[in-house]
């Protein structure tokens, strides 16, 4: 069986035609399949237009956030309710497009037990269109070992790649990372990425910024090698500064003088301030990260969940810390 997992956070416009392109994919298959609806506190109708869904289809699960956790989390309580030997990790927004879904269902059955779907284009313009890309690149250089460049959570994963990924207890999740992490076989499929068919972008700057920070600090330790680097760098300057300063002050040249000596002084403490500035911040990133790890807070809580009662009960609230599962 195939399981689709999707995030969901006020995507009132997309649901139902999403629900029925997906439909109609999946049954051209003709494969077992499922969709794991993950609600992730949507205030809009999302929740209301996915429980009618439900209601319909014994495929459909919904799993109801007790509030808003993020994307990541949601993505992380799909792939522990998902029931699948294959799980399919994409949006619900139409940018990863239904139709990719045979595609990567093939490259699984042909051997491979990981399937990244890579964008050849993107439909996004403006600021987002340009930052995206220069992420990309900057994590392609930083990242201490390779992680697919110009590709999201959209992919399939085998169900041991599952298993392998649900055992992993970090809290601050960069899927796509964690994804690469874990190995196995993997192809990659090529797709057009196309924009939203309704409604404007969830992820806010500021979390996109997060994303990228948990991407970057979780699969690099080049920003903390940096802090040594620029001392080195540092170090050496004052030095040849310094010896500069004595030759010139032997040779009573106007370089010299007591205000350019003063002057040379004032921006060698700035610029030795602001590195060491740098530098503690980037500790701090890292040493947030680990209080976080430290406090083992679940991920997410579930309220409820929602499915054909033969498969699983939907009636308690279930706390889902990672990596275990209970479902209510």
């Amino acid at each position: 069986m195939v399981s689709i997992v999707v995030p969901i956070y006020n995507e009132e416009d997309n649901v139902p035609e999403f629900y029925r392109a997906v439909k109609a994919v999946m049954e051209a298959t003709g494969e077992d399949w499922e969709i794991v609806y993950v609600n992730d506190g949507s205030t809009d109708c999302s929740l209301e237009l996915l429980l009618e869904i439900q209601k319909r289809d014994s495929r459909v699960t919904v799993a109801r956030f007790s509030r808003n956790f993020g994307h990541q989390p949601a993505l992380t309580a799909g792939l522990q309710l998902a029931k699948g030997d294959a799980v399919i990790l994409m949006d619900g927004d139409f940018q990863d497009p239904p139709d990719v879904l045979p595609g990567l269902i093939l490259a699984w059955q042909n051997g491979a037990k990981v399937v990244i779907a890579e964008r050849a284009t993107r439909a996004e313009k403006g600021l987002r269109g340009k930052l995206f890309p220069l992420f990309y690149k900057v994590m392609g250089f930083i990242s201490d070992f390779p992680i697919p460049l110009n590709a999201g959570i959209f992919g399939l994963l085998d169900r041991q790649a599952v298993d392998a990924i649900n055992r992993l207890q970090e809290g601050n999740r960069y899927l796509p990372g964690l994804r690469a992490w874990v190995g196995f076989p993997t192809a990659v499929i090529y797709y057009d990425r196309a924009a939203r068919a309704a409604g404007e972008p969830k992820q806010t700057w500021s979390r996109l910024i997060r994303y990228a920070m948990d991407a970057i600090f979780s699969f690099s330790y080049k920003p903390l090698r940096l802090g040594m680097v620029l001392g080195a760098i540092v170090l050496s300057v004052s030095l040849m500064f310094g010896v500069a300063v004595i030759g010139l002050s032997l040779a009573d040249g106007s370089f010299s003088s007591t205000r350019a000596v003063a002057g040379y002084t004032i921006v060698a403490i700035l610029l030795l301030g602001g590195i060491q500035l740098v530098c503690a911040g980037l500790l701090g990133e890292y040493i947030g990260r680990i209080y976080d790890e430290v406090r083992r807070r679940p991920l997410y809580l579930i309220e409820e969940v929602h499915a054909a009662q033969t498969a699983r009960s939907a009636t308690r609230v279930t706390t889902m810390p990672v990596p275990s599962v209970r479902v209510g």
